[in-house]
């Protein structure tokens, strides 16, 4: 375990999922928010829409827990998967990535997915789980285009977690590249949903064919 800074961060050799691990650890009581677990290999990780994501040796498997009452005062629960994708988004773009988040929580290169955030509540702390290919990819994926220490990745997005920014200021940075998602597609209720007609609104929510959906996720 290393206690670097506020978040705890247990990493491990291998697990089945790192949120199915945190989730225990929180369950117990053994250990408190903020908390998170890293692993080299995951076997069953947990994706959007009960997905399993792929578990390649090397890649990103971290999962992390923070406490509701440490969250910012004006993050609309339902957008915490754009408020803290965002957030990831902007640590790996100072590091010299051109990665961009596609709405609402999924990581892209160009055209192709190189990873994804998936969030939900469990008692009183918000879990988000994040999978990000940095070394290798499954058929029809891509990775990551810089190098990355995992350790000093996970360090810079917690020192900017714990910044604690407001939603606001996230969500307008995010705002000014919402064009990108022109081309792509998003799920809901089991549909696919086109982004290219979407229009963002101010809670993270969108607006498509007069209906309001929400990441929840």
């Amino acid at each position: 375990m290393e206690k670097d800074y506020k978040m705890k961060i247990f990493y491990l050799e291998s697990v089945d999922s790192t949120q199915i691990y945190l989730k225990k650890l929180l369950h117990d009581k053994t250990l408190q928010p903020p908390l998170a677990v890293c692993a080299k290999i995951q076997t069953q990780g947990v994706g959007s829409r009960d997905n399993t994501w792929i578990g390649l040796e090397g890649n990103l498997f971290v999962s992390f827990a923070l406490s509701l009452k440490d969250l910012p005062e004006d993050l609309k629960l339902e957008s915490s998967s754009l408020y803290f994708s965002q957030i990831l988004k902007e640590t790996l773009e100072n590091l010299g990535s051109k990665v961009w988040l596609k709405w609402p929580n999924d990581f892209y290169l160009g055209e192709n997915k190189i990873g994804g955030m998936i969030t939900n509540i469990s008692r009183s702390s918000l879990i988000c789980g994040i999978g990000l290919n940095l070394v290798a990819s499954p058929e029809n994926f891509s990775k990551i285009d810089i190098e990355l220490d995992i350790r000093n990745l996970l360090k810079l997005y917690f020192e900017n977690i714990e910044k604690k920014s407001s939603w606001k200021q996230v969500f307008s940075k995010y705002q000014l590249e919402f064009y990108k998602n022109q081309n792509f597609f998003t799920h809901n209720n089991n549909l696919k949903i086109s982004l290219g007609n979407a229009i963002l609104q101010c809670d993270g929510s969108i607006i498509s064919n007069g209906e309001r959906i929400y990441s929840l996720r």
